[in-house]
């Protein structure tokens, strides 16, 4: 309907001989206010010198002579907006009408995500969870949008913490883990080994010289005895990453590795030093580029020793991107320290490719914190996402302590109300903004929260199948309820969601729906009543909009709770 009415009025400014400007077509917060809003009037008002109220009764008048039937009623609001109000017919209509695909800029359009992006050799922490949870969600969305999507993930197989890990692997040999031992056990071993790396690399010169000389053996693949480390902790880090990626619901399409990515990058960094766009530093002889000259700040690409850097490794990703074939738009979701970084990696693609730099878009988010703080791997306190979760599913056991289920359901329940508990909660705040996560909140079953929503998936889908068929046809109701009127903004969501790369207009959205959706079901019979029929369809049109809006998420609906 956005789409509809956005054509109505460029028709209707051409018809009028009024300025074509560039408006939009917004839901107003309060559906009091319309079902719709333009801002249209406000904008030809600036641009002509004419009383913008003026300007939107033009627009009215004629927009009220052609009688679209979509329209109840249309009034001018404030200093100029024009409000839409669909009409019953139109609202009944869209309810009876099964869910479509959401057409949108992207439909038919490829799209690549880049998201999660943990580095063997270091656990899985909760910052990759959060990389994880908006990722998949943006991946879900332009789906939904009719795009093409490709998921990928870039992990660090090489460099200075993997180094720092397999020395410190090395200082305990006694303790490295038999084959027969957990997956969980052999991370452990990882993580500790890399704190204890780390430490040392900080505090100990020696070390430091040690940890340097692995890391350019490892490079080099120099050293057989090393290889064999590496090779250990390789695996088993990727493994646990998969089970990972199950738990959360990703399935990635292509993995990169910076040992794949590393000698691209160094390669194209050393071709291009010759032309200017990358010179060598006056002390230590490494490779950087000169970031000033676009507002930023200089970086290193290659190293005294000669590697590449993390910088270098990333210019070979993106080419190595190019590919997987002609795409139309690659996103990159990693934490909010990296975005000064990532505005010089644009800057460079810029020079390099321009094509590339283009359609690369770097999303950011914040930290999750906790009353103790930023997490920090290096010193040790690191929290796990496995940990995390776990915490969550020990606090949904509590609150399901006083009902009956099969052991399966049980299973079933715990899994999919933790996941939708720790998604929800990062997913409903805007991405780049900081999370407190609040263990009570996350997983109440009334207000803010995933198993909120999902609880009044349950309850509406216990109608349906209290109903047994949906009917065919049905009576229309005298008036409109304002569940309706949040149903049919289903579409309308979902294509902001996406112009706006926002999973919590979504979260937002179908918080709302599952609130209005308890007080109907709390105020109305519904089954037995006159207008059964039609209140089953507004029932099942519920069950379909939360499943599919929760799906956007990267949340699973429970079969019962």
């Amino acid at each position: 309907m956005q789409q509809k009415i956005k054509q109505y009025i460029k028709e209707i400014l051409k018809e009028l001989e009024l300025p074509q400007v560039d408006f939009v077509i917004e839901l107003p917060k309060d559906i009091s206010n319309g079902d719709f809003s333009t801002n249209v009037a406000l904008l030809i008002s600036k641009q002509a010198g004419k009383n913008p109220k003026e300007i939107a009764e033009q627009i009215l008048h004629t927009i009220q002579d052609k009688k679209y039937t979509e329209f109840l009623n249309i009034e001018i609001a404030g200093p100029g907006f024009i409000n839409f109000y669909l009409s019953k017919s139109y609202i009944e209509g869209e309810i009876i009408k099964p869910l479509s695909q959401v057409q949108t800029e992207y439909t038919g359009k490829k799209v690549i995500t880049e998201y999660t992006d943990p580095n063997p050799f270091k656990q899985f922490h909760i910052g990759h969870l959060m990389a994880n949870t908006i990722g998949e969600s943006i991946s879900r969305l332009y789906e939904l949008g009719g795009a093409e999507v490709t998921r990928v993930c870039y992990q660090g197989d090489i460099g200075p913490h993997v180094a720092k890990c397999i020395w410190g692997m090395m200082q305990q040999p006694d303790t490295f883990p038999l084959d027969q031992d957990s997956i969980y056990d052999k991370m452990k071993y990882l993580g500790d080994s890399y704190v204890y790396g780390s430490n040392e690399y900080e505090d100990n010169p020696p070390a430091q010289l040690e940890i340097k000389e692995i890391n350019k053996k490892l490079f080099e693949s120099s050293d057989p005895e090393l290889q064999i480390y590496y090779d250990k902790g390789r695996a088993w880090s990727l493994e646990y990453f998969d089970l990972m990626y199950k738990k959360l619901g990703t399935d990635f399409k292509h993995f990169y590795f910076e040992t794949q990515t590393a000698p691209i990058g160094k390669a194209i960094v050393e071709e291009n030093i010759t032309n200017g766009i990358f010179e060598k530093s006056e002390e230590g002889g490494a490779i950087v580029y000169k970031g000033e000259q676009d507002g930023l700040h200089t970086r290193v690409f290659i190293n005294s020793q000669g590697l590449p850097t993390y910088e270098a490794k990333e210019i070979g990703l993106a080419y190595e991107k190019e590919k997987l074939g002609s795409f139309d738009q690659s996103i990159v979701v990693t934490a909010q320290e990296q975005s000064d970084y990532f505005k010089v990696i644009l800057a460079v693609l810029a020079r390099l490719n321009p094509q590339i730099a283009q359609k690369t878009k770097h999303i950011a988010h914040g930290m999750m914190q906790f009353t103790d703080g930023k997490m920090s791997s290096r010193k040790g306190n690191v929290i796990t996402a496995d940990a995390l979760l776990s915490q969550v599913e020990e606090k949904v056991v509590e609150k399901m302590s006083d009902r009956e289920y099969t052991d399966n359901e049980r299973k079933q329940i715990i899994s999919t109300v933790s996941v939708a508990a720790l998604k929800y909660s990062i997913l409903k705040q805007t991405p780049g903004k900081n999370i407190i996560f609040d263990f009570d909140k996350s997983i109440s079953f009334e207000g803010d929260s995933g198993p909120y929503i999902q609880y009044a998936y349950t309850r509406a889908q216990s109608v349906l199948h209290k109903a047994g068929e949906l009917p065919v046809s049905a009576n229309n109701l005298k008036d409109i309820y304002m569940i309706e009127k949040i149903l049919i903004r289903f579409e309308s969501v979902v294509t902001r969601a996406i112009e706006d790369l926002a999973p919590q207009i979504v979260a937002n959205y179908l918080v709302e729906l599952a609130g209005e959706f308890n007080s109907w079901y709390a105020q109305e019979k519904i089954l037995g009543d006159e207008n059964e029929a039609y209140k089953l369809l507004v029932t099942y049109k519920c069950v379909q909009t939360i499943k599919r809006g929760l799906y956007a998420l990267g949340i699973e609906v429970p079969a019962k709770m």
